[in-house]
């Protein structure tokens, strides 16, 4: 069991944003016998949301489509926010003005579900990391639910957990800035760069964000941070850092993984490569060895992890050419990452929704790694612009459909298409899933 939970704010609630989070959010608050209304500023036609509203209706729901949901705030004492749902939005200013409690749906689950949390977040391997975490609680036979910004929303486990399994959540930027009290017993900061600047107005204010991780968190709680972070991560719980540098408790040195002054497991062996994968290895290993997990379960499970779909996934090797969906690679230092993993040869297919961010940094790594770029969606005009510099051919080429065919028509024997757009997928697909599932049924369709 974990700490003792505040009780929730008081009814009637009003869930504003119906997608996945919101739907599970209304849902857990109905099967606690709460009045609830729900109200999506989006249309019926919207993809999957004529399908939750008949879901939520089924449950007892009040719901209400393609409404703002100022006229609602008047009827309920509590708002339940959706990670999507920007602060700025009028139906928050309007359950403010009324003193009605904003909680966000991260908030509500935790304050539902009495079980033990470990929490992950940072810019990037947030999702490879928390599913990583999970592998290795099931590598040691120990129970784990993992959810969060993953796809799982964390408040369709409430009412379904064994007393004794841990959730293991991977929590966004966007769920962070909406908590009051939440106290996860660990929680892991991977990295910080810059990102959904568009949303935050800041990189100080994303950072703040980030660190609300920390922020509640008691003498017997774990903080798990990279050892050279320049930060002040805040709460109380005890810090494990990780990396290379001096002070590091689960430490990368002489080819090795340690811990306690014993090697783990030779970095070779882990499962994943690249550089980006050894640090989420070693912030995986830190928050289970530290929670109490047997090393040699920690060790199996950094050796067996196969890794998660749209996360430099190789989808299709066609006639010599090796196909990888990168689609979650929402921002540039995602991108840069995913560009770091291949010496050459590369057809880069990136743009989508821009994050008001700097694709500059780019350009030496296109330079010396691409044969060409094609650019899709929305930022593409602006991607061309920053990375005309690498001096490598730019294809304007609209949607993902296009730039699929004329990425198929000029890769040769050895060379890699690499959908890794640095932006979000929103202005095309409703998810990066979605952006992700439809390149592997281009690929495919061969």
């Amino acid at each position: 069991m974990g700490k003792p939970r505040p009780p929730l704010p008081p009814g009637p609630y009003l869930v504003v944003g119906l997608a996945r989070s919101g739907v599970a959010a209304a849902l857990a608050l109905r099967a606690q016998g709460a009045e609830v209304i729900g109200v999506d500023a989006g249309r019926s036609d919207r993809s999957g949301l004529a399908e939750a509203a008949g879901r939520l209706r089924e449950a007892g729901v009040e719901v209400r489509l393609d409404a703002s949901g100022v006229d609602l705030a008047a009827r309920a004492r509590t708002l339940i926010k959706s990670p999507g749902v920007p602060q700025d939005a009028p139906v928050l200013g309007a359950a403010r003005a009324r003193g009605s409690t904003v909680l966000g749906e991260l908030e509500l689950a935790w304050r539902l579900i009495t079980n033990q949390f470990v929490a992950v977040t940072g810019t990037n391997g947030k999702t490879t990391t928390t599913e990583w975490i999970g592998h290795v609680h099931r590598e040691a036979g120990l129970p784990v639910a993992v959810a969060g910004n993953v796809g799982t929303a964390a408040s369709s486990l409430v009412g379904g957990l064994e007393s004794d399994a841990t959730v293991v959540c991977e929590t966004s930027s966007f769920q962070l800035e909406d908590t009051i009290s939440f106290s996860p017993e660990a929680a892991v900061l991977l990295n910080l760069s810059p990102d959904h600047l568009d949303r935050h107005g800041t990189y100080e204010d994303y950072v703040a964000a980030k660190l609300r991780i920390f922020a509640n968190q008691g003498n017997d709680d774990v903080a798990v941070a990279p050892g050279d972070l320049p930060l002040d991560l805040g709460g109380c719980a005890r810090r494990v850092p990780f990396g290379s540098g001096a002070g590091a408790e689960l430490a990368e040195r002489a080819g090795h993984l340690w811990w306690d002054e014993q090697p783990l497991i030779r970095v070779e062996e882990i499962a994943l490569a690249g550089a980006h994968n050894r640090e989420n290895a070693m912030a995986t290993a830190a928050v289970c060895l530290a929670r109490g997990i047997d090393a040699e379960a920690v060790a199996a499970g950094l050796r067996t992890f196969g890794g998660v779909r749209h996360r430099l996934e190789k989808v299709a090797a066609q006639e010599g050419v090796t196909w990888i969906n990168d689609s979650k690679a929402t921002n540039v230092a995602s991108t840069i990452v995913a560009l770091r993993s291949f010496a050459r040869g590369v057809h880069l297919i990136a743009g989508g929704r821009g994050k008001q961010q700097d694709f500059s940094p780019l350009a030496p790594l296109v330079a010396k790694r691409c044969v060409a770029v094609y650019l899709i969606g929305e930022a593409a005009d602006e991607l061309a612009a920053a990375l005309t510099p690498a001096a490598v051919p730019l294809h304007p080429a609209g949607d993902l459909e296009q730039a699929v065919a004329l990425a198929r028509a000029a890769a040769a024997d050895g060379e890699t298409v690499l959908l890794s757009p640095a932006c979000a997928s929103f202005d095309q697909y409703a998810d990066f899933e979605a952006r992700g599932e439809h390149f592997r049924a281009l690929v495919e369709r061969a």
